[in-house]
């Protein structure tokens, strides 16, 4: 089955062969993604404006869109990041093991870093960041609390749990 990936003035995506990408899935431009990562179905990652760095074992899952604009240095996610479904993330960096609930959006130069958590829902907005081992959640997002020891294992457990679901994807459509 053919994936929706495209060229964008001559620059073609790059894809590490062990990724996963969804038949749905549309990637466009200067975009590359990472050993045993996965772009679950319906997502958008177009980088034309500026380029979209996707690491190692990291999943962005169903109907996630993510962009950029001029003026920054791109999108950058880093390695074993989950990144719930339906969320945007625009012009932004996350940081190895960050977390992105479902429906959070994270506006121009914010910043979930190391190990940090956006609660779903949540709207981190231009140039916040969200430090390591913290979980910030609302709109416009605030820190609620420090993660417990449960959620910190939870980011390991979701970065390779997917990285599995990923590969059994890509061997099965």
């Amino acid at each position: 089955m053919s994936r929706l990936i495209y060229p964008y003035r001559g620059i073609m995506p790059k894809i590490h062969e062990t990724a996963f990408i969804a038949p749905s899935a549309s990637i466009i431009g200067d975009v590359e993604i990472g050993e045993g990562s996965n772009i679950w179905y319906s997502c958008v990652l177009r980088g034309d404006v500026n380029p979209i760095r996707i690491g190692k074992n990291t999943n962005i899952q169903d109907g996630t869109v993510i962009h950029t604009t001029s003026g920054f240095q791109g999108t950058t996610v880093g390695d074993n990041v989950t990144v719930g479904h339906t969320a945007i993330l625009h012009a932004c960096t996350v940081e190895d093991y960050g977390f992105v609930g479902m429906q959070a959006c994270v506006m121009d130069g914010a910043v979930v870093e190391k190990a940090g958590m956006l609660a779903a829902g949540a709207l981190l907005t231009p140039g916040k960041r969200v430090p390591p081992g913290q979980l910030w959640s609302g709109r416009p997002a605030k820190f609620m609390r420090d993660m417990t020891q449960e959620e910190k294992d939870y980011l390991i457990w979701s970065a390779e749990h997917y990285r599995k679901l990923g590969q059994e994807h890509k061997e099965n459509t």
